[in-house]
């Protein structure tokens, strides 16, 4: 078996039509990703669990830093206990054959690039399971400018790494002893993250709420979809406040009317100003089309 294999990435991954790492593993245009970083969990979750991926939200974990969020693109590891002859042999194989240096969890730290969230599945294992501390979440500092780890399992050194403002560790507890007695079955392969899965390339959105892995080929949608949520939101709080619109109006499917007033305001108001790059003739249309057919409005999901 080999780690981080671009054949088996791409195979996992077919969905996928864009950019490619050298390995294989998908790479969501850094555009994407700024895009991700001012949308709620919420508004990214809604596409994606819409069209049948359920399993792609955990929360229950600890962070260093409370209020902070992290975006990125996903390199994933799985670990389990360990078995001596399969550790020895694993271990043996990356050091010689791939010429990898050091233990398991360093072998992936070596590997990020920028914008990279490390997703490790370390089967809750918080003693002896501390797949970072002070000296990798450095690393990780430098590697992804403005990346993490999310860890199924612990971490350690917690006082020297809350120094480390540009990055983030989302994990299940804390602990002063270094990793022992875990060998690394995969990396880059399917990861299991409490009752939710991530692939290598999931866009990998880490909030105070839980964790969201995106796969790469929603990604784009997921985040047009959660800004079109989110700036009629704006438009709809500012309508409310000044009392031109009730809350059915709002939360309902808009008539052609209260549409070509958004449009309006969507093309004037400073506050749409982010959100120009969002087309609306697709809803003006169904707008129109219900109103030709007589249809009464409904309570249709945004996404």
């Amino acid at each position: 078996m080999k780690y981080d294999n671009p054949e088996d990435i791409i195979q996992i991954t077919p969905l996928w039509t864009g950019e490619r790492f050298a390995n294989g593993r998908p790479k969501v245009p850094d555009d994407i990703l700024r895009r991700m970083r001012r949308i709620t969990l919420e508004e990214a979750w809604s596409p994606i669990w819409r069209r049948g991926y359920d399993f792609q939200f955990q929360g229950g974990f600890q962070t260093v830093h409370p209020n902070m969020t992290v975006v990125g693109r996903a390199v994933t590891a799985v670990f389990a206990p360990e078995r001596p002859d399969l550790n020895d042999a694993l271990l043996k194989y990356g050091q010689e054959e791939e010429h990898r240096k050091g233990f398991f969890n360093q072998w992936v730290i070596d590997s990020l690039v920028e914008d990279d969230v490390v997703v490790v599945d370390m089967f809750d294992k918080v003693y002896k399971g501390t797949f970072v501390g002070g000296n990798l979440t450095t690393a990780i500092s430098t590697r992804t400018k403005r990346g993490g780890a999310v860890v199924w399992g612990g971490m350690r050194d917690v006082q020297q790494v809350e120094k480390i403002a540009n990055v983030n560790v989302y994990h299940r507890g804390i602990d002063p002893t270094p990793i022992r007695q875990v060998t690394m079955l995969g990396m880059n392969v399917p990861c299991r993250i409490g009752n939710a899965i991530c692939l290598p390339g999931d866009v990998v959105m880490a909030t105070p709420m839980g964790v969201l892995f995106i796969p790469p080929h929603l990604a784009e949608l997921a985040v047009v979809l959660a800004e079109k949520s989110q700036v009629r939101d704006v438009f709809g709080f500012e309508r409310l406040a000044e009392g031109k619109y009730t809350t059915a109006d709002i939360d309902g499917d808009w008539p052609v009317a209260l549409w070509e007033d958004f449009l309006h305001w969507f093309r004037t108001s400073d506050k749409a100003a982010d959100y120009q790059s969002l087309a609306w003739e697709e809803e003006l249309q169904e707008a129109r089309e219900r109103e030709r057919s007589g249809e009464a409005p409904g309570n249709t999901p945004r996404a």
